[in-house]
């Protein structure tokens, strides 16, 4: 015989669609209208060395015990994001963990782009910002060296410039969703590789790649994602904490910055048509590189489900590198949920934590550098 539904079963599922489409339509509202809008990039930092629109920020570590860890970590970003999304908001932000964790956090936050940035090569930001950066740091803590990491194309300035400079007083470098093998990096690279496309035909009056271009790229990645999210949206829009959370993560992921002409071309020539990293054609400032000089211990975090950087264009990195002591950590995420989300705050930062523990050395417990 069939079953007969509990009325009160059915009373409760009732009150609760009710209660959630009126809290669909209050925060649907507040979306469109732009109200509550979370805050990002919260962590208390200071700007301690600039140059141009560059700047070097140093967090302050105001959590209370636990250990503090040497070197420093200084963390490299893209050049066509903000950097907020390590420090989206808090409870849900990469550089807060590493706070807690004890390592004297900076990074590297270049800033928008404007016409004086236009001529700026690669080089000028692997041989010159990123060794000034790694002085400051040091002049700062009083370390000897720094860990350095960086993510994306961030990955990519860090790789360079640990290739180009084998005597940086690095003491490890890590690198996340960073590609290498640009034959899969999708339309975007297909149009300046096997399309031949010229950079100079999308650049804005500025000289630099404008946001847009950028941000269309990435859709093409994954035509679908856009009305995907939205159904998402619907289904959990009576969710406070999904929506904030949303309304952050879509917020940086259409939120580019302008990417400069000279290292745009570069980029297009060097790393997309040369497919320079894999095929050893790298070159910098006049001289050549290789990954294989890199001789520091050596990490790298890839994503599985990542369609802006897809899993095929990081694997081969692991096998370019040079160290001896190298490891490699692939997780079932995508782009954005290597740093925040479950499987960052569960997985890959605690799995970055120990990487940097194990070649660090423990100076002392907060209370007593307070003390001192």
């Amino acid at each position: 015989m069939p079953t007969v539904p509990n009325p009160q079963t059915i009373l409760d599922r009732v009150r609760r669609d009710v209660e959630r489409n009126a809290l669909r339509a209050r925060n649907g509202i507040k979306l469109v209208a732009g109200i509550d809008r979370p805050g990002v990039g919260c962590s208390p930092k200071d700007v301690v060395w600039q140059r141009g629109r560059t700047q070097l920020w140093h967090y302050r570590n105001e959590s209370p015990g636990g250990v503090l860890h040497s070197p420093p970590l200084l963390l490299v970003f893209s050049l066509i994001s903000r950097s907020y999304i390590l420090d989206l908001s808090p409870g849900n932000s990469f550089v807060e963990q590493l706070l807690d964790a004890g390592f004297d956090v900076y990074m590297v936050d270049w800033g928008e782009p404007d016409e004086r940035d236009a001529g700026n090569g690669l080089e000028d930001y692997v041989d010159d910002y990123i060794p000034a950066a790694i002085d400051r740091v040091r002049e700062i803590s009083g370390a000897d060296e720094v860990n350095l990491f960086g993510y994306c194309f961030g990955g990519v300035l860090s790789l360079l410039h640990a290739a180009h400079h084998p005597d940086s007083p690095l003491r490890s470098l890590s690198v996340l969703a960073t590609p290498v093998d640009y034959r899969h990096m999708g339309p975007l690279a297909d149009i300046f590789g096997v399309g031949g496309m010229e950079v100079d035909s999308v650049l804005d009056r500025d000289g630099n790649v404008p946001p847009q271009i950028v941000v269309q790229g990435f859709r093409t990645l994954k035509p679908t994602a856009e009305v995907t999210r939205y159904v998402t949206l619907w289904e959990k829009l009576w969710n406070d904490e999904y929506v904030a959370s949303y309304q952050a993560m879509t917020g940086w992921s259409d939120d580019h910055v302008p990417f400069p002409g000279q290292a745009a071309r570069q980029t297009a020539r060097m790393l997309v048509r040369d497919n320079g990293m894999v095929n050893d054609r790298l070159t910098v400032a006049g001289d050549r590189v290789h990954l294989a000089d890199i001789q520091v211990p050596f990490l790298t975090v890839r994503a599985e489900r990542d369609h802006i950087v897809p899993t095929d264009a990081t694997a081969p990195l692991i096998d370019l590198v040079g160290s001896r002591d190298k490891h490699e950590l692939v997780l079932p995420a995508g782009h954005m949920g290597l740093v925040v989300g479950r499987t960052a705050a569960k997985t890959t930062v605690p799995t970055i934590i120990d990487f940097l523990r194990r070649r660090s050395e423990t100076v002392g417990r907060r209370s007593e550098a307070k003390g001192a």
